[in-house]
């Protein structure tokens, strides 16, 4: 008996350390996660684009950098193996932006190692929250003209392996990165996975134009190695795989303008025509947050497959919102009468668009729970909103994780790509026009050259433009094919006049017709007008493209500007009978949707005052050179004193008007 009772004793201690070993571990995880989200708080993205000669032997660094007292701070950086996009994490401050070929590839900047830096004024001001576009500027040949002194190391310590964040970049699924303890610190601890790793898309393969590209995209504390079974099992010789890699505890729409920014620039360089995207799990409300906020800018989605994804929510991430001491990002989003989950049903998916859901129905037996696939319930999945698009909704005797290893599923999905690649062959080859593209910049040899963009609008039809677009070094290219017919054709560029617009052209069948434009620099002012908001109002989470979401109760009355003997007022335009491309094309000033853009301003120190019912006036500063495009601005505009009153007369005189009162 004494045994036996030393026995049990034994095994009570062993639980009990188990069990503090737990408690130990969860609540450093909660800490963690609390610290993960108060930085997210104060943390902007800084975006742009790095121009550099073919870089040879080693890679681009970019990095931002702050001073204080004289001693220069990294604040972060990041690895691209060619020219292209970027993205930055810093709090709010100041910062330098610049980048150099590290040719030795040791993350020390030293001599002989090209360099270039944004900006004049050089400085970047950033405030808590949000992003900071067009941080684009150029490496030179030769030559430097950065503020890094010779021999500075970015990361001082152990050296870190050099991996690059630019979309396009070539792996294979047994990096490190997709190792599943990654998998879960891009779901517990998204700021620092995002620091580490960034978020971006990986090819398998060099860009073969002859293969539609496959975008696939995992699920929460996923990554892109849990596609393996489905990417050794396509056929590889009409499809090639693309392997969306993102921390999955950041707020969705965040990754779903992550997921736009990353495939405009492979656009931008491949000009693909044709994309499918297949999704796995919290992976399809990415996809469709991305469809349906920038679906517009991507007629190339033609097939969209989603696998177990919890259309409808989560009832656990709503539990874990209100009752955990530290709350991830996406469970925000997951809630089921959050935000997120009713807004994905505001508009239909893009007719344009054939989607199909797959789930699995072997879950857990449990009484008390609900029909479940073992993680999301079947009354998520399949959820009726999802349903009602879907072309056809197939469930297989799967649960949430083995429905992505399934011969079963794979059989299913390759019936569906095949006969719908075979089907979309036949009607994508249709003869059709082309164009040969030419443009040159008539431009001081030290500024940026813009890129540009190529607005194709058939002639007779209203708001049905092709926008194409393009990088500064895609002159003489030919893009197409086109329907045949006649257009007229125009070219845009941020800070900077094209000539001639409006080219009337007409596109036949396998014929190349030719186009010409120049740039000259363009003085120009432009930003986005938000209300402000409590610092515990602001969305958590990683920031999405803008620094706060719209704010439709916003009326801005006017916006004047003043400067170099000009004034000018703008008054909003009405949205029912705007057409943005009008304004960007004849470069007339405009303000809809709360951007507001003025063009044709000499260089000079400009006073912008902003008039908006309900808040108080603001007057902001603005330094133009003609041809030097500034990091987008966003303004907020603080509550007048007697705003709410405002508000609740509006609210009064919208329920008298439903009611037919006068």
């Amino acid at each position: 008996m004494g045994t036996e009772l030393r026995t049990r004793a034994r095994r009570a201690r062993v639980l009990l350390l188990l069990i503090f070993a737990c408690l130990l571990a969860l609540g450093c995880t909660l800490v963690t996660l609390r610290n993960e989200v108060s930085e997210s708080l104060t943390s902007t993205i800084l975006v742009g684009h790095v121009s550099a000669p073919a870089p040879g032997t080693g890679p681009i660094v970019v990095a931002a950098y702050s001073l204080k007292q004289g001693k220069r701070e990294i604040a972060h950086f990041t690895i691209l193996h060619d020219s292209g996009e970027y993205e930055l994490m810093v709090a709010p401050g100041d910062y330098y932006v610049c980048a150099y070929w590290d040719k030795n590839s040791n993350l020390i900047y030293e001599a002989g190692e090209p360099a270039g830096q944004y900006g004049d004024p050089k400085v970047v001001s950033v405030v808590a929250g949000g992003v900071v576009l067009q941080i684009d500027f150029a490496i030179p040949e030769q030559g430097s003209d950065i503020d890094l002194p010779r021999g500075f190391n970015l990361s001082p310590g152990k050296p870190k392996k050099l991996h690059s964040r630019l979309a396009g970049a070539i792996t294979d699924l047994g990096d490190d990165r997709f190792s599943d303890e990654n998998g879960r610190k891009g779901f517990w601890e998204p700021v620092a996975f995002f620091r580490e790793f960034g978020g971006t898309i990986f090819f398998l393969e060099e860009y073969d134009p002859e293969k539609i590209p496959i975008l696939f995209v995992h699920g929460a504390t996923g990554n892109p190695a849990g596609w393996k079974f489905f990417v050794d099992n396509i056929d590889r010789t009409r499809f090639q795989p693309w392997l969306f890699y993102y921390p999955s505890g950041a707020r969705i729409k965040s990754m779903s303008y992550l997921l736009f920014w990353k495939l405009f620039n492979l656009q931008i360089k491949y000009k693909f025509e044709e994309m499918y995207i297949t999704a796995h799990s919290m992976g399809g409300l990415v996809a469709r947050s991305f469809i349906m906020d920038y679906g517009r800018h991507f007629p190339y989605v033609k097939l969209f497959v989603s696998l177990a994804t919890p259309w409808g929510g989560d009832r656990m991430a709503e539990y874990g919102v209100r009752q955990s001491p530290a709350v991830i990002p996406s469970w925000i989003d997951m809630q089921p009468d959050g935000e997120f989950i009713p807004s994905l049903y505001r508009a239909r998916m893009p007719e344009t668009i054939s989607f199909y859901m797959f789930s699995g129905h072997r879950g857990g037996r449990n009484p008390f729970q609900s029909n479940n696939d073992g993680t999301i319930t079947l009354a998520s999945i399949q959820d009726l909103r999802a349903q009602a698009e879907a072309k056809m909704n197939y469930t297989f005797n799967e649960d949430h994780a083995s429905i992505v290893s399934s011969k079963e599923v794979l059989a299913q999905y390759n019936t569906i790509i095949d006969k719908f690649n075979k089907k979309r062959g036949a009607a994508t080859h249709r003869p059709g026009g082309y164009l040969r593209l030419n443009f040159s910049y008539n431009y001081p040899s030290a500024q940026v050259r813009p890129w540009p963009s190529l607005v194709l609008r058939p002639v007779g039809k209203k708001r049905a433009e092709t926008v194409i677009h393009l990088s500064a070094n895609d002159s003489g290219r030919i893009l197409g094919p086109f329907p045949p017919g006649d257009y007229s054709a125009s070219i845009t560029a941020p800070v900077a006049t094209a000539g001639p617009q409006n080219v009337a052209v007409s596109l036949a069948g396998d014929t190349t017709a030719e186009l010409n434009f120049v740039f000259a620099p363009d003085g120009m002012i432009s930003g986005y007008v938000t209300a402000a908001l409590k610092p515990e109002d602001r969305p958590v989470g990683m920031p999405a493209e803008r620094y706060l979401p719209a704010d439709k109760k916003i009326t801005i009355q006017s916006i004047t500007v003043r400067g170099a003997g000009i004034e000018r007022i703008l008054h909003p335009l009405d949205p029912a009978d705007v057409d943005v491309y009008d304004y960007i094309i004849s470069r007339t000033d405009f303000c809809y949707d709360g951007f507001f853009n003025f063009f044709g301003l000499p260089a000079g120190v400009y006073e912008l005052v902003i008039q908006a019912r309900g808040y108080e006036p603001l007057t902001e500063r603005y330094t133009v050179v003609p041809g030097k495009q500034e990091a987008q601005r966003v303004t907020e505009l603080t509550p007048a004193k007697g705003a709410y009153r405002y508000r609740a007369l509006d609210r009064a005189r919208a329920d008298s008007t439903k009611r037919g009162e006068r």
